[in-house]
């Protein structure tokens, strides 16, 4: 971990209010100097330039990128080490793997996950993009929305439907260079927070890929995906308790200084004890997520636990971002200080990779509580 301290003191923080301005940040960039180091794969194959380690070293390093001063960028770095590629590590061909596994961990290209539709967001089984065998090719048309790295990328992990099949079985993900004719990236979409990571809105006009850039059995797409869905919905877990735990520290170092009625802000009872309670809070969704976790390594399915840390996480991070800011005053109603940027930034955790409601539906399931349709 020494060396990830150092490339976010040196490569990162110092830019991160610049690249928050600017709305992006330097993708390849970054992602080379993190691939150089080894973080981009921690827990995929040697033989395609990863570490090889278990998951759980993946999720040590969400944890340190949490000390990253804004959501945007651990996002977009997720997104290329832990929530593009776990499909591909475990199903894609060894061809495949060579093409885009093994510079993707490197850092020479910045891959996008492309599932999510205007139309079709949390409710993954809805999505109309559609690729139609011709030959030895797909025909792929339709369109992709909320795409993080998607105006930098150089490929897309790209669900789409590939029959005309029941829509859990009719699905699956396709390896797409970015630069192939009929790809347009419509336009960078305007966030109220994770500023500095790119969300494109792309559109496919009868792109044409090899069927051989299909990731391991085709039809298999939706469950594929679900799974990719286990380990992002982990690592985001593990990247905002880091955080949280920053805005907390800062929070109290801030209160101690700050005088109200002739005494810290931090000495009124209300403050430090609502302060020990997140900090509770926090404890209690790190064992949770360290369970799941030592459980998913051993291979077990732990949808169930990774829905309810996922869930537990974006409510407490909406709690933790609103108690703190009061603390702040003013201050915490203007941009450059860290816990503004967290309340704005980790409302997504909410929202992307499943919603709430959504992590209800998985968790009533596997509770057996969930009418049937």
């Amino acid at each position: 971990s020494e060396s990830i301290v150092r490339i976010i003191d040196q490569e990162i923080n110092p830019y991160v209010d610049k690249w928050e301005e600017e709305g992006q940040f330097p993708a390849h960039k970054i992602f080379k100097i993190l691939g150089n180091a080894g973080f981009l794969g921690v827990n995929k194959p040697v033989e395609y330039g990863g570490l090889g380690l278990d998951f759980s070293y993946s999720l040590a390093v969400a944890e340190e990128l949490g000390n990253i001063n804004c959501g945007g960028i651990p996002m977009a770095i997720g997104v290329q080490s832990d929530m593009a590629t776990p499909a591909l590590a475990r199903f894609g061909s060894a061809e495949l793997k060579r093409e885009f596994l093994q510079p993707t961990i490197m850092g020479d290209i910045v891959v996008c996950l492309g599932v999510s539709e205007t139309g079709a967001g949390s409710d993954v089984a809805s999505i109309k993009t559609k690729a139609v065998r011709k030959g030895d090719e797909f025909v792929i048309n339709g369109g992709k929305m909320w795409t993080t790295n998607g105006t930098q990328a150089d490929w897309m992990c790209l669900l789409a439907n590939t029959s005309d099949g029941p829509p859990h079985k009719n699905k699956s993900l396709i390896c797409l260079p970015m630069n192939l004719p009929g790809v347009h990236i419509a336009r960078k979409i305007d966030k109220i927070g994770m500023r500095s990571s790119d969300t494109a809105e792309v559109f496919f006009d009868d792109v044409r890929v090899p069927c051989k850039n299909v990731i391991g059995q085709e039809g298999m797409g939706f469950t594929y995906q679900m799974l990719q869905f286990q380990e992002e919905r982990l690592w985001g877990v593990a990247n905002i308790l880091t955080t949280m735990e920053k805005v907390v520290q800062e929070t109290i170092n801030y209160t101690r200084q700050r005088k109200i009625f002739n005494q810290p802000i931090l000495h009124h009872q209300v403050v430090h004890f609502r302060l020990a309670e997140l900090q509770t809070e926090i404890e209690l969704l790190r064992s949770l997520l360290h369970r799941a976790t030592a459980l998913y390594i051993k291979g077990n399915d732990v949808t169930k636990l990774a829905s309810m840390a996922k869930l537990k996480a974006g409510r407490l991070a909406r709690e933790l971002g609103d108690s703190c800011l009061q603390y702040w005053g003013g201050m915490g109603f203007t941009s450059d200080v860290l816990v503004s940027r967290f309340y704005r930034d980790s409302r997504l955790m909410s929202i992307g990779a499943g919603a709430d409601e959504v992590m209800l539906s998985i968790i009533c399931k596997y509770m057996d509580t969930l009418p049937k349709k």
